[in-house]
């Protein structure tokens, strides 16, 4: 069983920052991919920020520049500072796992968090 635990989520007024974080517990052997997704009311979800094993970063255009994404590898842990918010930004933010190891499983496997508010106001 793998289970992702998001925090950091809130109200805050434009211009300011947070800091999500996710991480993942339990029979884990390796991530590959680790991301952020956003999904506002009425809109798709869509991908924000994600990090590869190695590091390579790639970002949403929306975002590029106020955002960074960041990965404790020994904690299963995925992070996104957020900076210079804006009010577009509100939305539920949702971190996802994919290329994951389970220790004694085969195959590969895709995790979605529960997801974290964000709330920006004007």
């Amino acid at each position: 069983q793998v289970q992702l635990v998001e925090s950091g989520g809130g109200l805050v007024q434009a211009g300011g920052s947070l800091t999500l974080s996710c991480a993942a517990s339990g029979s884990i052997s390796s991530i590959n991919s680790m991301a952020w997704y956003r999904q506002a009311p009425g809109n798709k979800r869509e991908l924000v920020a994600a990090i590869t094993s190695g590091g390579s970063t790639r970002y949403a255009d929306s975002v590029k520049g106020r955002f960074t994404i960041s990965r404790d590898n020994a904690k299963n842990t995925v992070y996104l500072q957020m900076n210079s918010l804006k009010p577009e930004d509100t939305a539920v933010y949702y971190c996802k796992l994919e290329g994951v190891r389970r220790i004694g499983a085969q195959g590969w496997y895709v995790y979605w968090g529960q997801g974290t508010q964000v709330t920006v106001s004007s």
